[in-house]
């Protein structure tokens, strides 16, 4: 039965789930897969705040609306820039030992361009012309699409101006890092773009408007599949969600301003003295804005600044993601989710978790992650309308919809 299987794997944070990705589940069946593994961040995110639902809930939609297995990528990639955040989940995907395929959402919709811009990236000529933009004071960003500009032509430079591109190119960079034989397909992304604040035509909203609506207290139920909704409802309605940044405040500057300059120095994307601004504006802000602001200059976004910050809250350096996660976290599976746990046994090549007693038998390194997930999903429940209570990370239990509804 499982040499008929096509297993394709999905990297995402599902913040909310939303039609596009409904979209991309559906051109991925289309492509033949049989079954489909998300790799989801977990209670934190690439924004450098709180998800806006828990990790529980949003694998209750993802397994309602296609997805058939979740597996939590683990915090400190979770919470990194494109490059990390990609290289984590495609070694996630490559330790599961059975995904052939690795679905993605692109500006282009077209994986030989995406393929192609990776292979420069790569180059020394590439790395060597970088830093030379790069003495020029400007952002990473910036200074890479100089760099590509310089080596090719407008239209590959233009790739990266985009957020779901730049991602792509990451996730082809690091399928061929790792020589990987798993093989990348994309669709074009349709409806609005990333940070689009307009309600675009066919229904297909971002992630960023979906919470902005329900902030605003809009109705938001036509931009996510109709079964997912329930599960978004019923947890505004209990007050776990929406998750925000602003009760963390206070916890987050007291945090700060007991650091050392050498704990600045250690977080992720902390390099060129930047420990030094982090330290000095831990001492003077009031408030996270105020922060913020002390540490932007032309050189670091506001998303990097904010990623530092958080990892600084959560205890997470920079020094975990310099080798691969060390575990497969399974969240929640589906009827044919439930197919793939016995091939998972005979194929991953990491310590696969679904019962909670099988931490013990992580090696030290792998418990010190997992240890750090933990007390992040004890924090996440400060972030929360109604405080929640610690331990949920053992409490909750695995999400299983073993009844296929579609």
């Amino acid at each position: 039965m499982t040499q008929n299987f096509k297993i394709s794997g999905i990297i995402s944070e599902f913040n909310p789930y939303h039609l596009g990705h409904q979209s991309l589940i559906v051109q991925t069946r289309q492509s033949g897969a049989t079954h489909i593994v998300a790799i989801m961040s977990g209670n934190f995110v690439q924004r450098g705040e709180p998800a806006y639902f828990d990790k529980w809930v949003r694998t209750k939609t993802a397994l309602s609306a296609g997805v058939d297995l979740v597996v939590e990528l683990p915090l400190p990639w979770a919470v990194s820039g494109a490059e990390t955040f990609a290289a984590g989940g495609v070694a996630i995907a490559n330790a599961l030992g059975c995904v052939h395929q690795l679905s993605f959402g692109s500006e282009c919709g077209d994986i030989k361009a995406l393929s192609s811009a990776a292979d420069i990236l790569r180059t020394e000529q590439f790395s060597q012309t970088l830093q030379v933009e790069l003495q020029k004071g400007v952002t990473f960003a910036s200074a890479r699409q100089a760099a590509m500009l310089s080596l090719t032509n407008q239209e590959t430079a233009s790739l990266l101006e985009h957020p779901n591109n730049i991602l792509a190119i990451a996730y082809c960079n690091a399928l061929k890092d790792t020589n990987s034989t798993i093989e990348p397909f994309t669709i074009k992304r349709i409806g609005a773009s990333h940070h689009d604040s307009s309600l675009p035509p066919k229904k297909i909203a971002s992630a960023s408007q979906i919470r902005r609506m329900i902030e605003q207290n809009q109705e938001y139920a036509t931009y996510v599949p109709q079964k997912t909704y329930p599960y978004l409802k019923s947890a505004i309605q209990n007050k776990t969600a929406p998750a925000s940044i602003q009760p963390l405040e206070r916890a987050i500057l007291a945090k700060l301003r007991t650091m050392t300059l050498q704990e600045f120095a250690n977080l992720p994307d902390v390099s060129e003295g930047l420990e030094h601004r982090l330290y000095k504006a831990a001492k003077t802000a009031v408030s996270l804005t105020d922060f913020y602001a002390h540490v932007k200059t032309k050189r670091y976004t506001h998303a990097r600044i904010r990623r530092i910050t958080l990892c600084a809250f959560l205890n997470v350096q920079a020094a975990y993601t310099r080798t691969p996660p060390p575990y497969l976290h399974v969240l929640g599976f589906n009827q044919k989710g439930k197919e793939l746990l016995p091939l998972l046994k005979q194929t991953a090549s990491l310590p696969m978790i679904t019962q909670y007693h099988q931490l013990r038998k992580l090696s030290p390194y792998a418990k010190t992650l997992f240890d750090l997930e933990a007390t992040a999903t004890d924090l996440y429940g400060l972030s929360t309308p109604q405080v929640q209570p610690c331990s949920k990370e053992f409490t909750q239990g695995i999400v299983t919809a073993l009844c296929n509804e579609r």
